[in-house]
Parts: C-alpha cells; sequence; structure tokens
C-alpha cells in the first residue's frame, strides 16, 4: 500500500540522512521510539478492519452472531491506545539490544539482528497482548466500550487477565 511506503522511504531517508552525517548508521533511541510508535499505529489502523472479519471468523458464535459487517471498528480505540507503546517498545528495544549483542558474539548479522528482535517482541507484548485482549473481545461483541472491557476484565480475572495468551504470543 502507498502508505506503507511512505513509512518505509521515512524510516530509510532518516538512515541515509545519519550516515551522510557522519554517523555509524546505528539508529538514535529517540528515532526508533518515534519510527516505532508511527509504524505501528499506521499498520493497526490501517489493517483493523481485516483483523476484526477474522477474529469474528474465529468466533465460536459464528462470524454473523459476533457481529458480522456492522462495528467493523468496534474495538479501534484499543488497538490504538496499544499500537504506538507496543511497536515504540519493540523497535527502541531492538535497538538497544543490537549492539549489546554484537559486542557479545560478533559481525554476525543475521543472530544480532534474531536476538535483538526476540528481545524486542518480549517487551512488545508486554504492552500488545493486553490492548490484544481486550480489542479481540470487543471486536467478538462481548463487551461495548473500552471501558466496560477493563473493568469486566479485571474484575472477573484480575490483572492476568490481561496477559492471557502472552506465552503464545511470544512464541510465534
Amino acid at each position: 500500500p502507498f502508505w506503507l511506503n511512505i513509512v518505509f522511504a521515512a524510516g530509510l531517508e532518516a538512515h541515509n540522512w545519519q550516515r551522510n552525517m557522519g554517523g555509524t548508521g546505528d539508529t538514535p533511541f529517540s528515532m526508533a521510539l518515534l519510527a516505532g510508535g508511527c509504524a505501528g499505529t499506521s499498520v493497526d489502523v490501517a489493517l483493523f478492519p481485516i483483523d476484526t472479519i477474522k477474529t469474528r471468523c474465529q468466533a465460536k458464535e459464528g462470524f454473523f452472531a459476533a457481529g458480522g459487517f456492522k462495528g467493523i471498528y468496534r474495538g479501534l480505540t484499543a488497538a490504538a491506545a496499544g499500537s504506538a507503546p507496543g511497536a515504540a517498545l519493540f523497535f527502541s528495544t531492538y535497538e538497544t539490544v543490537k549492539p549489546i549483542v554484537k559486542s557479545q558474539i560478533g559481525d554476525r548479522p543475521v543472530a544480532v539482528q534474531g536476538c535483538a528482535a526476540s528481545a524486542g517482541e518480549i517487551m512488545a507484548c508486554l504492552v500488545r497482548v493486553p490492548t490484544e485482549v481486550v480489542k479481540q473481545r470487543m471486536q467478538a461483541g462481548q463487551y461495548g466500550s473500552l471501558k466496560e472491557a477493563a473493568k469486566t476484565i479485571m474484575t472477573k480475572e484480575g490483572p492476568m487477565g490481561f496477559y492471557t495468551g502472552y506465552f503464545t504470543t511470544v512464541m510465534r
């Protein structure tokens, strides 16, 4: 999609600008934080209707009983609230861990990037999973608002209710 090309081009341009200015090519923490937040929010908002349809197709009661095509944006507030922090946490962790791993195992790009990405994903899921739990339950029509969903999950399941599926999400 066009917007994804813009996000990619902006990130590439920032990277090239830093190199041209005498930098090492390493992304500064603040840039990773901002770029990650913008990229994550853009992707999640753009793909939200498709995600809603997928979630409703997987609902126990079936697609149409879970809402069909009505309220296709129900849960967008939960998704948007977690997108920027989750993606920002991923990219800032990734960029922070990458040089540490490189100093330990040497110049092995695949291993360095794999370790850094794994650390980033573990951290990002601390934000992503609770927002996914709320968002998916709202998409399936279980709750009408973000406030209702958060309050009910906390009351019935406690804080760990927000982390249902955390380890499964990290492992994939």
